[in-house]
C-alpha cells in the first residue's frame, strides 16, 4: 500500500528504510536537503514542502494512502497533520507525540485529533527502560501470549558463567529457546554446538520464570527483583515515566533533579520515589548519597553529554547497571562502547513501535532485534498454516533456514517445543526470524 511519511528526520528515516522493501513509501519534509537525502538513501519519493497543506499531501497521494504516519518532531505538527489528513482522505492515521497530556486526550476519545493510533516517544522509553529492570544483563525484553511468554535478549560478559560454553550446555531450562546469538551483527541460528563467546548477545524465549532463571545465570553477581535498589537521574517526562512505572511493579526509586520546583512536583506525584534536589553530576553529592551502592541507574537528563558523564560517574562509583537515555540515535553504540551498560533512544523505540504496527498484518504481536536484524512474530496458526497437525521437526523443513519455534501457548498453557510437538490449529506461535526471510516465512505461517 501507499504510505505517507510526514517528517524526514530520525524517526521518519528509519520508519522510511524499514518500510521501503514492502510497501510505496511517499517522505514529506520541509527541509529540501533532508528530501535529497532521502531520495538518494531509500527506494521512496521524497517532496520538500508542508505537511499541514493540503496541496503537499494531495501531492504526496494522500487520497489513495492507505497510511500515513505523522512523525516531525513537533506534537501538535503531527496532531494537525492526522486532522487534516482525515477531512481530504480515509486513511489509517498515526502520529507521534511527546507529551503524554495529547495520549492521555486521545486514550478518552479515540476519535480525538482525527488519529487512528497514537504514540507517545517519552512513555515508550519509559518502558523500554523498566522492562530491563530486574533482568540482569538484559538489554531488551518484550511481551508475547498476553503476557505469558517472554522474549529477551542478554549480552554475555567475559565473567559470565555461559560464557565459552555450548548451547547444549547452557541450555539447563525446561521452558526455553534459545532462538538466536547475535555475534558481531549477525544473526546465528544456535545448534548444540554453538559456543557462546563472551560479547555475544543471546535472544531466548520462553516462560518469563524461565527467562528469569536464565537471566540469573547469564550474571549471577546482579541483584535481580523488586528488591533491587535503582536511581533516577533526571526528572525530565521520561525519568518522571521510569519512576511512576517502577512504583506500580513495586519498587521504591530514588530520583534525582536538579530544579526545586521540578523536584518538588516530582515528590508530590511520586508518592513512592525518594526525590532528592541536586545536581547529579557532583561527586561529593553522589558519593554522600551512596549511590555506588545502587544496583541500577538511570541516566535521563535532557542531554546526551550529561547521561554519559552520570552513567561513567555511577560505573565508577560501583553500581553494578546504567541505562542511559540517548535522543542522537547515533550515538548509541558509541556510548555503549565507552562504558554505557544500555543505551536507549527514544527515537528508535518509537520508530520500532511505529515499524511494528505497520507490520503486524496476520501477527498477533511483532518484536524487532537489534532495530532490523531479526524479527520476533506471535501467530494464531490456522488450519493453511504449515504447521498445523505437524510435528515440528517436519513442518521447519518446509521453511528456509532462520526460523526457530520459540514458544507455543494453547488454551493459555506454556508448551515447550520440541521436535516431536505437534502443533495444532488454534495454538499461538511465537517465532523467531532472520528479517532475510521474513518475506518468504509470514505467508506460510
Amino acid at each position: 500500500m501507499r504510505v505517507v511519511i510526514v517528517g524526514a528526520g530520525q524517526v521518519g528515516s528509519s520508519i522510511a528504510s524499514d518500510l521501503e522493501d514492502t510497501h510505496e513509501v511517499v517522505v514529506v519534509d520541509r527541509d529540501e536537503e533532508r528530501i535529497e537525502e532521502i531520495n538518494y538513501s531509500y527506494d521512496v519519493l521524497g517532496i520538500a514542502g508542508d505537511g499541514t497543506a493540503v496541496s503537499t499531501l494531495e501531492q504526496a497521494g494522500v487520497e489513495d494512502a492507505g497510511m500515513v504516519i505523522a512523525s516531525t518532531d513537533n506534537d501538535e505538527t503531527n496532531i494537525v497533520v492526522c486532522s487534516t489528513v482525515k477531512a481530504i482522505s480515509d486513511a489509517f492515521t498515526i502520529a507521534r507525540v511527546k507529551n503524554t497530556e495529547y495520549l492521555r486526550t486521545w486514550q478518552r476519545s479515540k476519535k480525538a485529533f482525527g488519529i487512528d493510533f497514537m504514540v507517545c516517544t517519552n512513555l515508550l522509553a519509559a518502558e523500554s527502560i523498566v522492562r530491563i529492570i530486574g533482568l540482569p544483563a538484559a538489554r531488551d525484553v518484550d511481551p508475547f501470549a498476553g503476557g505469558e511468554v517472554q522474549m529477551a535478549e542478554f549480552e554475555v560478559a567475559e565473567n559470565s558463567p555461559v560464557a565459552n560454553v555450548t548451547v547444549r550446555e547452557a541450555d539447563r531450562f525446561d521452558a526455553l529457546t534459545f532462538a538466536a546469538v547475535l555475534k558481531n551483527g549477525t544473526v546465528e541460528i544456535p545448534r548444540g554446538e554453538t559456543v557462546i563467546q563472551p560479547g555475544d548477545r543471546v535472544v531466548v524465549i520462553g516462560t518469563p520464570k524461565s527467562v528469569q532463571e536464565f537471566a540469573r545465570t547469564v550474571a549471577p553477581d546482579e541483584s535481580p527483583g523488586t528488591t533491587e535498589e535503582v536511581v533516577v537521574v533526571g526528572g525530565s517526562e521520561v525519568g518522571y515515566q521510569v519512576a511512576r512505572l517502577l512504583e506500580e511493579r513495586g519498587f521504591h526509586p530514588r530520583l534525582v533533579e536538579r530544579d526545586g520546583n521540578r523536584a518538588r512536583q516530582l515528590a508530590e506525584d511520586l508518592p513512592e520515589t525518594v526525590v532528592m534536589e541536586s545536581d547529579a553530576t557532583d561527586m561529593e553529592f553522589l558519593e554522600r548519597e551512596h549511590i555506588g551502592d545502587a544496583d541500577l541507574v538511570v541516566a535521563a537528563l535532557e542531554s546526551d553529554e550529561k547521561n554519559l558523564l552520570v552513567s561513567l560517574l555511577a560505573a565508577r562509583l560501583g553500581v553494578e547497571r546504567t541505562v542511559a537515555v540517548i535522543d542522537t540515535t547515533e550515538y548509541v553504540e558509541l556510548f555503549e562502547a565507552v562504558g554505557v551498560d544500555v543505551g536507549v533512544s527514544p527515537r528508535e523505540v518509537v520508530a520500532e513501535e511505529i515499524t511494528r504496527f505497520t507490520r503486524e498484518g496476520d501477527a498477533e504481536n511483532v518484536a524487532l532485534i537489534e532495530s532490523d536484524k531479526a524479527e520476533v512474530l506471535e501467530i494464531e496458526v490456522d488450519d493453511a498454516s504449515v504447521l498445523a497437525g505437524r510435528e515440528i521437526r517436519e513442518s521447519v523443513r518446509d521453511l528456509p533456514e532462520g526460523v526457530v519455534i520459540g514458544a507455543i501457548t494453547r488454551n493459555h498453557e506454556f508448551i515447550t517445543p520440541r521436535g516431536d510437538t505437534v502443533i495444532e490449529a488454534g495454538d499461538h506461535v511465537v517465532v523467531f526470524v532472520d528479517t532475510s526471510v521474513v518475506g518468504d516465512v509470514t505467508p506460510q505461517l
